[in-house]
Order: C-alpha cells, then sequence, then structure tokens
C-alpha cells in the first residue's frame, strides 16, 4: 500500500479567464473593484458561473469543506477589519447550509455579504433541482436580500450590499444570483470605488441632562456592551473610565473595551458574571449603558436588574433604546463623540469605589484548585497571559466559552471572537481559520469542546490545506458541559443524552487530517502545552482532559435576580 499524495489531483491555477462580459464576470470584478481580497466558498451548480469567473482572479478562495464554516470564518474576518466579510454558495442546501452562520452575524451585528446562486428564473417557483426561496428564507436574519434580475446591475447591488452592511449598525447582506443572469451578457456602468459610510450621527441634545444626573449620583456603573467597539469608541470609553473612575461591567461583546488591567473593571456582569460585577449592578443607583441591550443573559429577572438605579442609555442604534428597559435619558448617535463630550465634573463616589474594589478583592478568583487534574480556568488564564497582546481567542460555545468570558485576558475587544447572540455549537474552528489568515502574526488560538468541535471538524482539512497555523485548545469533558450543570441543578440529575463516552481520540483524528497533535494529561504539562502550542508554525490541536463534573462558577439560577448567585 502506497503513501496517499497530498499533490492536487487538479491544479486551481491555470488557464486564465475567457475575456467574456458575462454577469458572472462582473460579479468578480466588482469585488476586485470594491477591494475584496478574500472569500470563503463551496462550488456547486447554480453558483459554478462565478466559479468559472474567478479562476485567474486577484480573489483568494478559501475552499471551506462545509458552507457553514464559509460564514463563520467570513464572519470572524469581518470582526477584525470591521469591513464585510464575504461568502459564497451555491442554491438549495448550499445556501441553506450558510443560514446559521448568516444568523450568528445578525445577532452579532457583524457585516457580511452572502453571495448565493440560484436556479435559473425561467424555473424559479416550480421546485427545480436545488431551487430553495433563500430570499424569503434570509429575510428575518439579514439586514436587506437582493435577487438580482438584470445582469447589467449586478456591480450596483454587490456595491450597494457592502454599503448597507458595513453603515448604520453592521449586519448581513444576501445577494441571491440566478444561474441565467450569471451567463448572460451584460454591459454595466463602472463605478469602482467602494462607497464611503455617510457622516458620523449627530450627538443627541439629552447630554446635558445625563451629565446633570451623574452629578447627582452616588452609586454609578458603566454597563458596557459590544456597541462600544462596533461605534469605534474603545479610546473613547478607557479615556472616560480613566477620567471618572466609575466602576465598570462588561457584557460577554463587551470583553477587551476596558482594559483588562482597569482597576475600576469588575469583569463580566450576568448569569455567569463575577460577583463584584453583578454587586455592583444591583446596588447601583445610576446605570449608564453604552452601547449594551439588556440581553436576558446579562440581566437575569428584568424586574430584579438593577432595581434603585436610574437609566441613562448610550447607543448608535436608537431602536435598542427603551426596548427592554425604560429609560431615564437616552443618548443617542456617536459613542465616542458623546463619550469624550461627557462633562463629568466632580463625582463623589470614593465610598463607592473603595466598597466596590474591596469586593473584587475578596471575590479574586482561586486558581489553585486541589488534585494533579487539569484546571481549565487555570489553564486558560495562563495561556492569555503567555500569548499577551498577540492574543485572539476565537470560542466555541458551552461551559469552555464562559471560562474563556472570565479567565482570559482580552487587550481589545477584537481579541475576543465568539458566538454571542446566537450561540452557535461549531463557531470556533472556521472562525479561527478566518481569524488566522486576517491576523498571521497573531497568536490565534480556537479554545473549543469535544461538542463543539464535532460541528465543524472537518474544517482540519482547511486547515492542513492551506497550512494556516491556528491553534487548537480542545478542553474534552466527554460531555456536553453546560447541558450537564443544569440538569445536575435544576432537573435534579436526570441526565438526558450529555454523555459522550464514546468521543474519538482527538489527536488521532487531527493526525489523521495530516495536523499536528498531542494529548495533554495532567497539570505539570500545562506549561510545555503552552509552549507548544504558541510557537506552531502550522495547525496544531492540543487534547486537553478535565474533569467531566467541573462546573462554571458563578452561576444565576434562570429566573432569579443577579444577586441571586450560586458559587458551587
Amino acid at each position: 500500500m502506497t503513501a496517499q499524495s497530498t499533490a492536487p489531483i487538479i491544479a486551481d491555477t491555470a488557464p486564465a479567464p475567457r475575456s467574456i462580459n458575462t454577469g458572472a464576470h462582473w460579479v468578480v470584478r466588482t469585488l476586485e473593484q470594491i477591494g475584496v481580497t478574500r472569500i470563503f466558498g463551496y462550488p456547486g451548480g447554480s453558483i459554478m458561473p462565478v466559479y468559472d469567473a474567478l479562476v485567474g482572479s486577484r480573489l483568494q478562495h478559501i475552499l471551506v469543506r462545509h458552507e457553514q464554516a464559509a460564514a463563520f470564518a467570513a464572519d470572524a474576518q469581518a470582526r477584525l477589519t470591521g469591513t464585510a466579510g464575504v461568502c459564497l454558495a451555491t442554491s438549495g442546501p448550499g445556501a441553506t447550509n450558510l443560514l446559521t452562520g448568516i444568523a450568528n452575524a445578525y445577532m452579532d451585528s457583524v457585516p457580511m455579504v452572502i453571495l448565493t446562486g440560484q436556479v435559473p428564473t425561467s424555473v424559479m417557483g416550480t421546485d427545480a433541482f436545488q431551487e430553495i426561496d433563500i430570499f424569503g428564507m434570509s429575510l428575518p436574519v439579514c439586514k436587506h436580500s437582493i435577487i438580482v434580475r438584470d445582469p447589467d446591475r449586478i456591480p450596483e447591488l454587490i456595491r450597494q450590499a457592502f454599503q448597507i452592511a458595513e453603515t448604520g449598525r453592521p449586519g448581513p447582506v444576501l445577494v441571491d444570483l440566478p444561474k441565467d443572469i450569471l451567463q448572460a451578457e451584460a454591459h454595466p456602468p463602472i463605478s469602482p470605488s467602494r462607497p464611503k459610510p455617510g457622516p458620523s450621527r449627530s450627538i443627541s441634545p439629552r447630554l446635558d441632562a445625563a451629565t446633570a444626573l451623574l452629578a447627582s449620583s452616588k452609586r454609578p456603573v458603566l454597563y458596557i456592551g459590544g456597541g462600544v467597539a462596533l461605534g469605534g469608541a474603545v479610546d473613547a470609553l478607557r479615556d472616560f473610565m480613566s477620567r471618572t473612575g466609575i466602576p465598570a461591567v462588561a457584557t460577554l461583546k463587551g470583553l477587551g473595551c476596558s482594559h483588562p488591567d482597569a482597576q475600576n473593571f469588575m469583569g463580566m456582569l450576568g448569569m455567569h458574571g463575577s460577583r463584584e460585577a453583578n454587586m455592583a449592578v444591583q446596588e447601583s443607583d445610576l446605570l449608564i449603558c453604552c452601547g449594551a441591550r439588556f440581553d436576558d443573559r446579562a440581566t437575569g429577572r428584568p424586574d430584579g436588574f438593577a432595581p434603585s438605579a436610574k437609566i441613562i442609555h448610550m447607543d448608535a442604534d436608537s431602536a435598542e433604546i427603551g426596548k427592554l428597559r425604560t429609560v431615564d435619558i437616552a443618548v443617542h448617535g456617536n459613542l465616542a463623540a458623546a463619550l469624550y463630550a461627557f462633562d463629568t465634573g466632580y463625582l463623589d463616589i470614593s465610598d463607592w469605589r473603595d466598597i466596590c474594589l474591596q469586593r473584587k478583592r475578596e471575590h479574586a478568583f482561586d486558581y489553585d484548585a486541589p488534585g494533579n487534574g487539569i484546571f481549565a480556568p487555570a489553564m486558560l488564564r495562563q495561556l492569555s497571559e503567555a500569548a499577551g497582546d498577540d492574543f485572539i481567542a476565537t470560542c466555541d460555545v458551552g461551559q469552555h466559552q464562559m471560562w474563556v468570558a472570565q479567565h482570559c485576558r482580552f487587550n481589545t475587544p477584537e481579541a475576543h471572537l465568539t458566538s454571542a447572540g446566537l450561540g452557535a455549537m461549531g463557531y470556533g474552528l472556521p472562525a479561527g481559520i478566518g481569524a488566522t489568515l486576517q491576523c498571521p502574526n497573531k497568536k490565534v488560538v480556537t479554545i473549543t469542546g469535544d461538542g463543539s468541535i464535532m460541528m465543524n471538524i472537518q474544517e482540519l482539512a482547511t486547515a492542513r490545506r492551506y497550512n494556516i497555523p491556528v491553534r487548537i485548545l480542545l478542553l474534552d469533558n466527554s460531555s456536553l458541559g453546560l447541558v450537564r450543570q443544569w440538569q445536575e441543578h435544576f432537573f435534579e440529575e436526570n441526565y438526558s443524552e450529555i454523555d459522550l463516552y464514546d468521543n474519538p481520540d482527538f489527536a488521532d483524528v487531527a493526525r489523521a487530517f495530516g495536523v499536528e497533535a498531542f494529548t495533554v494529561h495532567s497539570r505539570d504539562q500545562v506549561p510545555d502545552a503552552i509552549e507548544r502550542l504558541l510557537n506552531a508554525t502550522g495547525p496544531i490541536l492540543a487534547h486537553v482532559l478535565i474533569n467531566p463534573r467541573e462546573n462554571v462558577w458563578p452561576l444565576v439560577p434562570p429566573g432569579k435576580s443577579n444577586t441571586e448567585m450560586m458559587e458551587n
């Protein structure tokens, strides 16, 4: 038996593209003119004309092994650049496989342009082979959806898709491309530039009232959400925190907006938030909500959330203000400008600040766990500290997601990429591929679990094909850990379908894909494992065995207020 060749059967380089003006060629030319350099996709019948036009183009196409991974990889690239990521797939199952990734981008306000093939217009509506109404299916999870019916309008509509995706509150835009439109002759007017965003919104006239409310406060708290990063207001927020010394908390998407070492940063709030963060919010008399949306995972029982606090809600999206909580002052507009213009004056909050800092010291996490087993929170802390300013985590969903949020250090919001609103398992590995391609000099680490990795494990082939040096830290507890934890505490230990005892040896699986891999069994192996992981020059997987009974603490039980935290 001979070794399998790693050489491609058919080269992807030659021949040069044919010099014709089809709709498909204008799709590719328009992407090039706009400045797109990389797209993620998977070919098929209806989108095949675009793949024909890709040959010889300046676009780097990354062939994923599942369309969902194309959307997740484009999502990660977009989060790092602030410009729309691009993915494409064929009609029918190719398009429907993108939907989870599209919904993920919509929930987390990520700019994305999705190109889908469609059956020819002559058979649309006839249940043709691989026909699906992706336009209709995408409407609830897109900012805008477009069906192209005139090949001459392809450049115009693609440029429009980018403009919609990237301006205002970012989000995904789908462009559905019937096959006959892609194959038709096209002679559109040329407009080579990417549309420029419009001017920033002005600051709300209520800022003076907000300043007066803050001046009368004795126990203010700054509540930071993902809108701070979306609005380019990170520097302004840090300046505001430094000027005021107001205790600050963050949502899952708000992590990294505050510097992790800021003295007045209390950490994440909510269901798995820190005690000092939740107690600060619950005892506050003024909550300055900046770019957050009062999500249920952050607030717990709504009527018990910050019950004595007046609310100043600052957001670029007016639809979020007052949606879930009645506010006293609305500050709608440019967040950075509003934060810089917030004239705080003298704040008499030294006693309140001392209380919060004392709690922060008292409830600091203890990483000295008993036994010789691997303590996941400690390993994650050590990993992020070892990677330093170059650390970027692309995190899956489950217990490890909460441990990452609690224990990793994020110097910028772009260092923490995770499926926050949708909570989609399988995000981590394709996101790691997209992030590593975009930031090859950073230490990108995909942090995943034995449940999540199986959702898109086929993307090990993508990492190996392009030798993408994504580092995978797989925490294996042989179970769906977060579901098991809930069944343990809220379903009387009636464990149902959470046992993953029959997991494969993930290191062997990775090696079968041609990816370097090793297994970590004990705590004394952790330092060398972190060093090996971070210094790898190609894709690598560390299979880390952890205690199946380990839980994430603290935990606010469902239906309870954030003061009612379980700690063990």
